[in-house]
């Protein structure tokens, strides 16, 4: 179909890759955001080589590669620091065909800006939508109208456009644990820079992996419940007492981490959708599939919604609605299994059933690491770039 007009609503990496491959696909695309500054939530997001070939196809390789982390080994290990499994990642590429690059989200969001290169309206909230047989038309709470032949509506956790196209309100469920994230520079004394290290122990983790610019992405688990206050000047004192007796890179990170600087969110999912899409409205990214970020594949499934959206719209020709339940009902079978693989594994990680993360925790210490890197690339290579 050519000559489309596309209306998006939310600039996160959902909504900006959207822009670029439908830009690249010959639309004519407006990008809208309800803040009236972009700034990423979180510090930085794995991502894996089913969402870097995405990007390699949309002309950005070479781009991610330069902002990403050289990630080549896992290590897990136990609370107290020893050494559970040493993974090396070399396998796991060769697979799947690319490497992974964890990033920091300001770097993927700049690189997604500037590959995007069009306008985005700021400080446009977006309140509700109209259809009708020839178009749609997205409405906004400073009395604005757009009108448009679809609207991809990758407007995040609490997307206000969901409810129009499931025909309900959803609830986002409480995953049972609180993460604290953030950057460090790269040192020796927190783990080897080539490698992303997971502590486990006590149903908490602490994580460094690997991002650009000498840095790592740290994070922490904790199961707490819900509505516990963040109290950011006290993250260090908290983490202190939840992470005693862990091992000294545990530590390390602790009294490095900058607590103006970390990111403190209760994590939550969506049961899965029965729709993404109702008419000429599509659900995209976290809007569609918010999901607990246990298997690193947030981002990634927002990548590829992008990439499976734009090619059903250049590929048929029947209609802009045909196009849209082609992605509908393969997107919808892809980032509800994804959504619910995230949850067993966040409940497995964190203690849900205490035996069951003890079993996982001997597990690590005797799994082949070729096991593990067949399951990632199982999750890589269900994705529609084999």
């Amino acid at each position: 179909m050519e000559g489309l007009k596309i209306i998006i609503i939310g600039a996160g990496i959902g909504g900006l890759t959207a822009g670029i491959a439908l830009q690249q696909a010959g639309y004519q695309v407006q990008v809208y955001e309800r803040v009236q500054e972009l700034r990423p939530v979180g510090a930085g997001i794995s991502l894996w080589s089913n969402g870097v070939k995405v990007l390699n196809c949309l002309g950005l390789g070479e781009a991610i590669a330069n902002i990403g982390g050289r990630m080549n080994v896992m290590e897990y290990r136990t609370a107290q620091g020893e050494l559970l499994n040493h993974i090396p990642l070399q396998p796991l590429i060769a697979q799947v065909g690319q490497r992974p690059y964890p990033v920091a989200r300001r770097d993927l969001q700049e690189m997604l800006l500037t590959g995007y290169g069009g306008e985005i309206k700021l400080g446009h909230d977006c309140i509700g939508v109209e259809e009708d047989e020839g178009g749609v038309t997205a409405i906004f709470a400073n009395g604005e109208r757009d009108r448009g032949d679809l609207v991809v509506a990758a407007d995040g956790i609490r997307s206000v456009l969901r409810p129009y196209v499931t025909g309900k309100p959803s609830a986002l469920n409480y995953a049972g644990y609180v993460n604290w994230n953030g950057l460090v520079p790269v040192s020796p004394e927190l783990a080897p820079a080539d490698c992303w290290v997971i502590y486990v122990g006590q149903h908490q983790r602490a994580s460094l992996m690997p991002v650009g610019g000498d840095r790592f992405y740290f994070f922490f688990d904790v199961p707490l419940p819900a509505g516990t206050p963040p109290e950011p000047e006290q993250y260090q004192e908290q983490l202190r007492g939840y992470f005693q007796g862990w091992a000294q890179p545990v530590q390390n990170l602790i009294e490095r981490l900058d607590p103006q600087q970390v990111a403190r969110p209760e994590i939550h999912d969506l049961s899965p959708l029965d729709s993404y899409v109702r008419g000429r409205v599509a659900l995209l990214g976290d809007a569609a599939h918010t999901t607990c970020p246990d298997l690193g594949q947030g981002g990634c499934q927002a990548i590829e919604d992008a990439w499976v959206l734009t090619h059903y719209l250049k590929s048929t020709n029947l209609s802009v609605m045909d196009a849209l339940e082609r992605y509908n009902r393969e997107r919808r079978e892809r980032g509800n299994s994804i959504v619910r693989k995230a949850r067993k594994r966040a409940e497995q990680i964190h203690g849900k059933d205490p035996e069951v993360t003890r079993q996982w925790y001997e597990q690590l210490g005797r799994e082949a690491p070729q096991s593990v890197t067949n399951a990632i690339a199982d999750v890589i290579l269900g994705g529609p770039l084999h």
